[in-house]
């Protein structure tokens, strides 16, 4: 894509949903890494599913430690991994209280030495909480810049370095937001709805489906 095709792009989705948002409900900082962390390889709807009761008890890392695994355990049990998932919450509560007072780094460094917390559940939390120009690439956004030829790259990292370059303003900030809805509900994995996309003139993929399939 050209700047011109990018900035239209964005331009686009941004017309459709000015104000994008994550659909991970939480109230605070805290939460909302607890729920990114709880996130991996589950849907966001699962999630909150989850964490509606969890999060009316728990609202501070020291609340959840007060919990304790077996607590957090029998919140979450819904959730794939939710085993591992509970030792990593649990783990990265007692790193907040021992370290930073009970409060959520504003830096990616700092973020990622939480247990269970990646580069990606670092920059959402940047982005969502702190207001950053993080770019969040999950499998919608590596697929999206793949197909529509806006950032290609064979791992999360590279996708992110290439939307680090090319992401124009006023666009940077929802960016990562706009390309995870749009993967989600329109650029979807085994068939894209190309026939309702509105950005399917400015998309490189070669293999869109023009028409909806009979019964959908």
């Amino acid at each position: 894509m050209t700047k011109d095709q990018i900035f239209e792009f964005f331009r686009r989705l941004a017309e459709a949903n000015p104000a994008p948002e994550t659909e991970l409900e939480y109230g605070n900082a805290y939460q909302l890494v607890v729920a990114v962390a709880l996130s991996a390889q589950a849907t966001d709807v699962g999630v909150n599913k989850a964490t509606r009761a969890l999060f009316a008890e728990v609202e501070t890392p020291q609340q959840m430690l007060a919990l304790g695994e077996d607590g957090l355990k029998d919140h979450i049990k819904t959730i794939g991994l939710f085993n591992s998932k509970a030792k990593n919450v649990i783990a990265l509560s007692q790193l907040l209280v021992h370290e930073y007072g009970g409060e959520v780094p504003d830096n990616r460094d700092d973020l990622v030495r939480l247990p269970g917390v990646g580069r990606k559940t670092a920059n959402v939390v940047l982005n969502c909480w702190f207001g950053q120009e993080t770019f969040a690439v999950d499998t919608h956004i590596l697929r999206v810049g793949n197909r529509a030829g806006l950032a290609r790259g064979k791992t999360p990292q590279q996708v992110e370095a290439k939307l680090e370059k090319r992401v124009p303003q006023p666009f940077r900030l929802g960016a990562h937001h706009w390309l995870i809805l749009h993967g989600r509900y329109v650029c979807k994995a085994r068939t894209p709805e190309c026939w309702r996309c509105p950005v399917i003139d400015l998309c490189a993929f070669r293999k869109k489906v023009l028409e909806k399939p009979k019964g959908r």
